[in-house]
């Protein structure tokens, strides 16, 4: 009883729009403080120990990558060598709209650092070029989607950090969802274009495309970074993070010559302020989460769905559907701190592989980025755009019901995530 009303008061200061860190652990330090024998000093030493972990490094490390570079201009050199390759065919706007997404989300990490970036690149050149505005809109948010699921993800890390298992392998099981995620999008546009054969032409390409090709490369080589010094088990993914940020540094100061002081200390700024926020969910979902196992919650809620089913993908399908509901209430990287403690330990039980599991969940909660009352893309997407928020919603819920569809599969095809840790092994 004592549990559910810490859980109630934490969601209704959620909806009240109470950041998460202290929605968290007001109603956590009442228990502490009300119902529990512990000191609120061994409380709060308990949330320090919770950060005292160097894969949860690798969260700020990223978070600079992103921010550096979208200082330096390098998501526009990957917007230009997109548009390069492939702007001049039929919709052309809308395959470098995709393509642009999934070279950024090398660096990014975050849908909604992807959409801040890119939306103010693509959208008005789309609309400016006459594709109409549900069409930029929902294709824009859908393709952000691509940036938390391919490494470096933030949320990825957040569920090793949470669960034990490998971030590495974690990364590795994301790169092909990823990449089918990002085909299915590039399908959804040619569909779409067949339809509407007057977005036939989108511009001419400024420049030479020889030249914006190559001066991309450089840029490109991040992810192989990223990932072939994991996969070769040359750098854990704190060491990944750490020699991408030093890599970056040289192409904005030496090569490109882009990144000049004013916008390296706002780089340095944002990423600071971005990592206190989520390391201080970090701690507060650990404070949380121990209020749940001292009330037997997770105990509880095992026998629940073990009385219900011992089929792993009835139990993944029946979490999907919870963990929808969640994401629309919660962001995130919030929700998979607060969620695996409570079902990892229910999906070994039922012999589930933790790094399907994992990414069934990230993946699930990544949706309620596009779905109302929370819906940070949808927000963050009107904000850098002449969109209207219903113009968006109206626009991105197709894009949903694939989303959906596409986790289904993630459960009933558990190869699409395990393939390549099983190669790599």
């Amino acid at each position: 009883m004592i549990a559910l009303i810490v859980t109630l008061v934490a969601l209704a200061l959620i909806l009240a729009r109470v950041p998460v860190g202290f929605a968290l652990l007001i109603p956590s330090a009442g228990y502490v403080l009300f119902y529990s024998s512990q000191s609120l000093t061994a409380a709060v030493e308990r949330m320090t120990a919770s950060l005292n972990s160097f894969p949860l490094l690798a969260v700020p490390l990223f978070i600079l990558v992103g921010s550096l570079a979208n200082a330096a201009g390098l998501s526009d050199r990957i917007f230009a060598a997109a548009q390069a390759l492939v702007g001049r065919v039929r919709g052309g706007l809308g395959y470098v709209n995709v393509l642009a997404s999934l070279g950024f989300s090398w660096m990014s990490g975050s849908a909604a650092s992807d959409v801040a970036v890119l939306g103010k690149i693509t959208t008005p050149q789309m609309l400016s070029r006459g594709y109409p505005r549900r069409f930029v809109a929902g294709l824009t948010s859908a393709s952000s989607l691509v940036a938390p699921m391919m490494p470096p993800s933030i949320p990825a890390i957040m569920f090793g950090v949470a669960s034990g298992v490998s971030i590495g392998a974690m990364f590795l099981a994301s790169v092909v969802p990823a990449l089918l995620l990002t085909l299915v999008l590039i399908l959804s546009v040619f569909l779409y274009t067949r339809r509407h054969p007057g977005l036939v032409e989108s511009g001419q390409v400024s420049g030479s495309r020889r030249r914006a090709v190559l001066t991309a490369l450089p840029v490109a080589f991040a992810p192989v970074i990223v990932l072939g010094g994991i996969l070769g088990g040359i750098f854990t993914p704190t060491e990944a993070a750490a020699t991408t940020v030093a890599y970056l540094l040289v192409l904005a100061l030496l090569v490109y010559r882009s990144l000049p002081l004013r916008k390296l200390i706002g780089a340095l700024r944002e990423t600071f302020s971005t990592s206190v926020t989520i390391l201080f969910i970090v701690a507060s979902s650990a404070m949380f989460g121990w209020v749940l196992t001292v009330e037997r919650v997770p105990h509880a809620l095992a026998d629940l769905i073990l009385s219900m089913t011992d089929s792993p993908t009835v139990f993944l399908l029946m979490m999907m559907v919870v963990l929808l509901l969640i994401g629309m209430v919660m962001e995130p990287t919030s929700a998979v701190l607060i969620t695996t403690p409570v079902l990892f330990p229910i999906s070994q039980q039922l012999n589930v592989d933790p790094v399907h599991f994992g990414v069934v969940l990230v993946f699930t909660l990544l949706i309620g980025l596009f779905t109302p009352p929370v819906g940070l893309v949808l927000f963050v997407l009107e904000s850098v755009s002449t969109l209207r928020n219903s113009e968006i919603i109206r626009g991105v819920l197709p894009y949903v019901a694939v989303f959906i569809g596409f986790a289904i599969l993630l459960i009933l095809v558990p190869q699409i995530a395990l393939w390549l840790p099983g190669i790599a092994q």
